[in-house]
């Protein structure tokens, strides 16, 4: 049976670890709170520019670059939005098993070619994809640190400029969408081209069509709200992630304190059965000497 100062000494360290888990849990829930006000502010925005450009699609006469249909897809592109800490669960890993998937499936010629290139936010992806050798051309750790939207926009006017240069045929967008504490979906959508389907909103369409003055015109509009929209895409991703990744470490340091409690009780209770039997010797060992003290 374990030595009972062992015994102690681990039911100390598990006592010291369920603090840390119990702090670690509060300070996500705090987080997650702020980072979840962030989305939900985001969503209405981002839907509503969505509905406009989608309506301004419809009524546009030119076919504006963005918008254009490759001749191939040789070169693409993935924005990976992974986290910078760990202790958060399988957050990381489930969505970085999804990408694996998704390229394996339909961008293995390109990655074999090495016509495959990354994005990567946060130090997670950066650790997880160069240990597989992946083609990463751009680096943004500690992003989470202070989130702000300059940084998401400096990012998307980049890719917009090099895929309208003809660098990139494709660009994908990997991230944690935020479902709700103890739920988060791995989302890869394509970001460019903007497929003019993925903008019609089903309800609006449904709705009779009105008639709209557009000041100056259609074209000019549209050519200035598009990079916006990606920016807004791309800033919602960041933020969903953001929340997604705070509800599973919350959820993660929550079971680990659970775990811990019971661990702890577990010592106890071994604790308990090993210092009565070292009782239970100890007497016997009296005993026996009296007796033979008294046959002496």
């Amino acid at each position: 049976m374990a030595n009972l100062r062992d015994i102690r000494n681990r039911i100390e360290s598990v006592k010291n670890t369920r603090q840390i888990t119990k702090a670690m849990k509060m300070v996500a829930a705090a987080k997650l709170r702020k980072a979840q006000d962030r989305i939900i502010e985001t969503r209405p925005y981002a839907s509503k520019m969505k509905q406009i450009v989608g309506r301004l699609v419809q009524n546009a006469s030119e076919d504006h670059e963005l918008l254009r249909e490759p001749e191939s897809r040789n070169e693409v592109l993935f924005i990976i939005i992974g986290s910078d800490r760990g202790l958060c669960g399988a957050f990381n890993n489930n969505l970085f098993k999804v990408i694996g998937k998704k390229i394996e499936e339909e961008y293995a010629e390109q990655r074999s070619n090495d016509s495959l290139s990354l994005v990567c936010i946060g130090r997670k992806a950066i650790k997880h994809f160069g240990k597989r050798k992946y083609n990463i051309i751009a680096e943004y750790p500690n992003f989470f640190e202070d989130v702000q939207f300059a940084q998401a926009s400096e990012i998307m006017k980049w890719v917009i400029k090099e895929y309208t240069s003809g660098k990139y045929d494709e660009v994908k967008l990997a991230y944690n969408e935020f479902k709700s504490v103890i739920a988060q979906e791995r989302i890869v959508e394509s970001v460019l081209p903007i497929d003019p389907t993925s903008l019609i909103d089903e309800e609006i369409s449904d709705q009779p069509e009105r008639e709209y003055i557009y000041e100056p015109d259609v074209d000019s509009i549209l050519k200035e709200l598009l990079p916006s929209h990606l920016n807004l895409q791309l800033w919602k991703a960041i933020l969903e992630s953001n929340a997604a990744e705070q509800g599973a470490r919350m959820t993660a340091m929550d079971n680990a304190t659970e775990n811990a409690n019971e661990l702890q009780e577990d010592l106890e209770l071994e604790y308990n059965r090993a210092r009565q039997s070292a009782i239970t010797t100890e007497i016997s060992e009296i005993i026996s000497g009296a007796q033979a003290l008294e046959n002496a």
